[in-house]
């Protein structure tokens, strides 16, 4: 755990981080985290010892606006230099640039028209960002030289949101973006290719080919693509709901504006370009797939969560809860205990085999009573499956597969998929001391380290694969 600086006796809340994803593979690390009236860059190096800060503050910018309050950042590149720059936004319905080296304002972007609360930028193109406002609109603005006089690109609006935006997130493709807030909705837009000449005003994108109010029954206050699939989280629900938009792939031509359905039928809570009505055959323009439980939220809202994915890599959902706590889900375990899980199942196995090799990460649970020693779960484990369940009323003593029936129950609360609606419990916490709210989390580009940021002026740093740091992550 990490303190960032303050101003005199103040106590910031720190509301985004986001590390800098254009460095070579290797180096050191580096993050930003923003509060109301700074921004604080770090640099996290290798450690050994849990008695090491492995943070390093290298810059710290003030926003000498008076009435500056944060909310957001990405960031990106100079076209030009290649140096750094950290976008920032919040109140004021402006996004400002800043050279990250120099900590100098090096452009400042106006036209929305209301106060912004996230920002994010495209996967493919350092100056092509995306920031979701007050105004119900996205804008997709361009830092490239050529369009300077007219930085707004393209403009999501129109018939898309009814209130207050608070998320935004590309797809990995950079033609798809997410946006959701205060009116429950969410909704999957088509962008255009940027213009790579000036423009005189932006296109106006009226409908989003995806539109839903049915995934959340609160304000959505986070929402991301995991590949195809959608990640998203709203407030008083407790849980974060991954999802799929039926007949949606990238791998197929985006979609034409003409193709985005309209508002004629305003009773619709789902409308969708990809599955445009419901038959037998496709019951349903969208399929919940599971839930990941995130309890102690209380009313706290404007807590968002972040997915590490990259190829090779154990995809890591991270998130912290009102209550000082920071949850983890390994992915990549679901589909390794539904294949151990079929295997212990198959009729048709050969009993007298070695039984399929358990996972390490799969503990068992002793008995309270008497603990079955090794040998005993070996011959269960190879006995006719019709003997394997124990005819004992005690769940205790009860075995399935040579497993009590605590181990099973809550094998299945940290990895069984199979009841869309359940509440899948986080494979580790970390649990820090004194209150503190999490209001972001980052993960570092090659999945090594994890901050989390939020209330007391704390950043919270995680360490993936340290042998010797209490608070690490799972991982491959």
């Amino acid at each position: 755990m990490s303190v960032l600086p303050t101003a005199g006796n103040h106590r910031p809340k720190f509301f985004d981080v986001k590390f800098y994803p254009y460095n070579p593979v290797g180096a050191s690390p580096i993050f930003a985290a923003i509060s109301k009236k700074h921004v604080v860059v770090c640099r996290l190096s290798q450690i050994n010892d849990r008695d090491t800060n492995p943070c390093e503050i290298i810059q710290v910018i003030r926003d000498d606006d008076n009435d500056a309050s944060n909310f957001a950042c990405c960031w990106s590149k100079d076209p030009e230099t290649q140096r750094a720059w950290l976008c920032v936004t919040g109140n004021g319905a402006k996004v400002k640039v800043y050279d990250v080296k120099a900590g100098k304002l090096v452009k400042t972007l106006v036209g929305h028209g209301g106060d912004i609360n996230d920002l994010a930028t495209s996967p493919l193109n350092p100056q092509i960002i995306a920031s979701a406002s007050d105004d119900t609109t996205i804008r997709i603005w361009s830092l490239a030289a050529v369009h300077a006089k007219q930085p707004c690109v393209c403009l999501l609006g129109g018939e898309g949101h009814s209130w207050d935006l608070l998320s935004v997130a590309f797809h990995d493709t950079g033609r798809y973006v997410l946006s959701a807030g205060h009116d429950q909705v969410i909704n999957l837009w088509t962008i255009p290719e940027p213009p790579t000449e000036h423009v005189d005003a932006p296109i106006v994108v009226h409908y989003p080919h995806f539109s839903t109010s049915e995934v959340h029954s609160n304000l959505v206050d986070c929402v991301a693509f995991f590949g195809d699939l959608i990640l998203s989280r709203a407030c008083h629900e407790d849980s974060i709901v991954l999802w799929r938009i039926a007949g949606f792939s990238s791998d197929d031509p985006p979609p034409t504006f003409f193709d985005a359905p309209t508002t004629f039928d305003p009773s619709r809570q789902t409308r969708s370009a990809f599955a445009p009505t419901t038959t037998a055959a496709q019951p349903a323009q969208f399929t919940r797939l599971m839930q990941f439980y995130t309890p102690d939220c209380g009313v706290q809202f404007f807590m968002r969560f972040r997915m590490y994915h990259a190829p090779g890599r154990h995809p890591i959902l991270a998130f912290a809860n009102a209550k000082a706590r920071t949850m983890f889900w390994d992915l990549e375990r679901f589909t390794t205990y539904s294949r151990y899980m079929a295997a212990l199942k198959d009729a048709q196995r050969d009993k007298a085999a070695v039984p399929p090799e358990k996972p390490s990460w799969l503990i068992v649970k002793k008995n309270s009573k008497k603990p079955e020693n090794a040998s005993n779960l070996r011959n269960l484990a190879v006995a006719d499956q019709a003997s394997m369940v124990s005819a004992s009323p005690d769940p205790e003593s009860a075995t399935t597969f040579g497993f009590n029936q605590k181990t099973l129950a809550e094998w299945a609360e940290l990895y069984d998929t199979s009841n869309a609606r359940g509440m899948i419990k986080p494979h580790r916490v970390g649990q820090i001391e004194g209150a503190f709210v999490g209001r972001q989390v980052g993960w570092s580009p090659e999945g090594d380290w994890c901050v989390v940021v939020g209330s007391g002026n704390r950043a919270l740093i995680y360490q993936r694969w340290a042998k010797d740091i209490k608070s690490s992550t799972p991982g491959a």
